[in-house]
This record gives C-alpha cells, sequence and structure tokens, in this order.
C-alpha cells in the first residue's frame, strides 16, 4: 500500500467530467491487481470502495475515483528477480 499526499496544485482533477462535480477533497484510488475480474465483480468493488469511505468519513460519493490497473501475473516478481506466479 502507498498513500501520497498531494498539495491542492499537484493534481489537475477537473472539477466536472462525465457530469460529475468534483470537489476540493477529492481522493483517487489506483489497485494493481491480476487480470481476470468480471465486470460485476469490478462494479461491486467500486460501489464498496465508495460506500465504505463515505460511511467511515464522510468524504462525498462524488469525490471518490478509482483506477485500476490489471497485469497478467507474469509481470509480478516478489523477490529474488524471480516470476512469483510464472
Amino acid at each position: 500500500m502507498v498513500i501520497t499526499e498531494h498539495p491542492a496544485s499537484g493534481l489537475a482533477i477537473a472539477p466536472n467530467y462525465l457530469g460529475i462535480e468534483h470537489g476540493p477533497d477529492c481522493v483517487l484510488i489506483q489497485v494493481t491487481l491480476n487480470a481476470g475480474r468480471t465486470l460485476e465483480m469490478k462494479k461491486a468493488f467500486y460501489r464498496a470502495i465508495v460506500d465504505g469511505a463515505h460511511e467511515l468519513t464522510g468524504i462525498r460519493k462524488e469525490d471518490v475515483i478509482i483506477n485500476l490497473v490489471e497485469v497478467p501475473k507474469e509481470n509480478w516478481s516478489f523477490g529474488l528477480g524471480e516470476a512469483t506466479y510464472a
């Protein structure tokens, strides 16, 4: 897990994109994962993250942006210079 805080001038987030209004407290979440989840699983994941973040912190649901980066399993090495899953 990597958490990075940026100054307001450090990120360019559109205040309105695809009809969704983003406020100054916008949070970006990027997850790198193995490829293979279904669209339904991804939609449920997005909803769970947004609902949980809203419930725990009060952040507006419009202000949670999620990006999934899917990679094949052979693209992981957890040490020793080995393709761990290959």
